[in-house]
Order: structure tokens, then sequence, then C-alpha cells
């Protein structure tokens, strides 16, 4: 009933990580849990999948002709890759809008390829770079669909905003919807694991959605599934385990969260929500993968960087390691 996650330094312990996860059918019923499964945890940009559903009640994706590579980087935190300034670019020309109007600000890519030209060149990087810009491509263009002002789009008093509130209360079976603002200036919501995993489950099975989101989750699957490389980047997580695995979505955010939606498993579809209560990333990458073991979505002899990742120091020697620990509870 316990998730933990240590580094190592040498052959002892040097920091402690407790998590929290939840395992969802469909239709809300917890399947499995580790920790409190119903801690109320910030979705950070685990909820892009969610937020892209704005692109099908508003239909701007049959309006603006929008294809299933910009769907997927409509739920991308992307790297900043050549590929994905160029898709993100191309979206807002189909829009009719510039990068100008892009509210989630600018930070340098993660892609090695982009940021050695930006430094060769002394370029700053612009609003495209932005692991965020796809997602807010796609919240520009409902805006422009509905006919909405597209300055101020991030505020949660924008039409656009109401309708990710609306999806997300629809989606999650909850009436009230906690927020924060996220790093990219958009409301982060807040949701106990179970109900976010729920959320993920849907996505999972999206016949077992409210019927006006049953076309745009599944279309939003298929798009994750088809372009795994506009999620993230050519070595994250999300690339490398959509574009491994077979029925599978996932989206991470950031602060140690991150959702799995599981489309065959011996219990059905299923969802995951899971937060590293100390906001580790590092930390939530091996346990992850742990839950895909304990699931029997991977075998515990498969290849992936994540399962027991080395620590570096500054000079990349080898100095420690990364272990998780789960112990599930079923229901």
């Amino acid at each position: 009933m316990s998730a933990h996650v240590f580094s190592y330094r040498g052959d002892v312990i040097e920091n402690r990580h407790t998590a929290s996860l939840a395992v969802v059918n469909p239709v809300g019923r917890l399947v499995a849990f580790a920790g409190n499964p119903h801690l109320p945890a910030h979705l950070r940009s685990s909820s892009k999948p969610f937020q892209a559903q704005a692109l099908f009640q508003t239909n701007a994706v049959g309006h603006f002709g929008l294809t299933p590579k910009e769907i997927a980087v409509s739920c991308a935190s992307h790297s900043g890759s050549p590929d994905h300034i160029a898709t993100v670019d191309g979206y807002l020309r189909k829009i009719g809008l510039t990068p100008d109007f892009l509210a989630c600000g600018a930070h340098m890519p993660w892609d090695k390829d982009s940021l050695r030209l930006l430094n060769e060149t002394r370029q700053e990087p612009t609003s495209l770079y932005s692991n965020c810009s796809g997602k807010h491509s796609g919240m520009l263009a409902a805006a422009m669909r509905m006919g909405a002002t597209p300055r101020g789009y991030e505020k949660p008093d924008h039409p656009v905003q109401q309708i990710n509130f609306q999806t997300i209360r629809d989606l999650a079976g909850v009436q009230d919807v906690p927020f924060g603002i996220d790093g990219c200036s958009v409301p982060a919501f807040v949701l106990p694991l179970a109900n976010a995993a729920r959320m993920f489950a849907r996505l999972a099975a999206p016949d077992s959605a409210q019927s006006k989101y049953q076309a745009g989750l599944q279309s939003t699957y298929e798009a994750m599934r088809a372009h795994p490389d506009m999620v993230s980047g050519a070595e994250g997580m999300d690339t490398v385990l959509m574009g491994t695995l077979p029925h599978f979505a996932s989206k991470g955010g950031a602060d140690g969260y991150y959702g799995l939606a599981l489309r065959k498993t011996q219990w059905g579809p299923l969802g995951v929500a899971l937060k590293v209560e100390s906001g580790s990333s590092d930390a939530r990458d091996p346990l992850v993968v742990k839950v895909l073991e304990a699931l029997g979505v991977v075998s515990p002899d498969m290849p992936l960087p994540w399962r027991k990742p080395l620590v570096r120091n500054v000079r990349r020697l080898e100095v420690g390691w990364w272990d998780a620990q789960l112990d599930l509870q079923w229901t």
C-alpha cells in the first residue's frame, strides 16, 4: 500500500521520496492504489489531452482542418525540436495568427540540436520554443472558432478556459475544480488522484465518457499514438513509451505528476494518476515503470532507461542510481 523512490549515492540511500497513486476503471471504481488515492494534486501538463477537447467542443478541428499531428502537439510538452517549431508555426498560420498571440512565454529548448543552433547564432528563443506552445495554439484555435477574442485566452474567465473547466468537471466526475496558475500562465487544475485517473480511463475507453466527448477523446488518443514524437521529444518518456508499447497513451506533468491511459489490461481499460509528493520528476520516472510492470503492461526484463536510472556527477561519472519500490493495494 505504499510507493517510495530512493536515490542512492554509492551504496547508501541519500534521498527518499513518497508517492501516491490511483488505478481506476472508466466507471470510476478504484482498482488499486498506493499511498493516498484521494490526494489532491495539480495535474500540470498531464491535463493537456483534456484541455485539447476544446478543439472538438468548438469544432475547431473540422473548421480549420487540423491534422492528427497538430492535435498531438496540442497535447504536448514538446522539446522544441525543429519539427516541433515548424508544426506549431504552421498551426498558428492555419488559424490566422502569429506567435505574438502566444501567452505561454519562452524558454530555451530541451532539444539538443535546437539549443545548439540558438547558441551558435546567439538568438533568443521565441514563444514557439515553449514546451506548451502547442497547447496554447489549440486554445487559440478554439477561441478563433468561437469568435472570442484571442487576447487573454489564458485567463480563467475566458470562454475557452470555461470550456476546459467544464470538461474537467464532466470527465473527472467532480463539481468543484480548484486551480492555480501553471508555468505557462493557464489554469493548473487540482483533482484527487482517483478522479484524475478516471479521466485517463476515459481517454483509454472513450465510449465510457459522456457522448459529446467520445469522438474527441478517441481522436486525441489516436493522434497521440500516431505522433508520439510530437508529445514530448526523441528521448522523452511519453514519446518512447507510446512508440514502444501498444494500446497505451501517457502524459507527464511537472513536479512529479504522471497520467496513464491503458486500453487493454487484464482488468479492462484503466487510468492511472500518480504524484511524487516531493515534486521530483527524477523520482517519478522509475515509479512509472514500476506501475506499468505491476499492471502487466511491461515485463521486468524489458529494456527501459527509466527502470533504474543512473545518478551522474558534473563529470558524468556514475555515482549512484534511482530505485522505485511499489506495494499496490488491490480493491
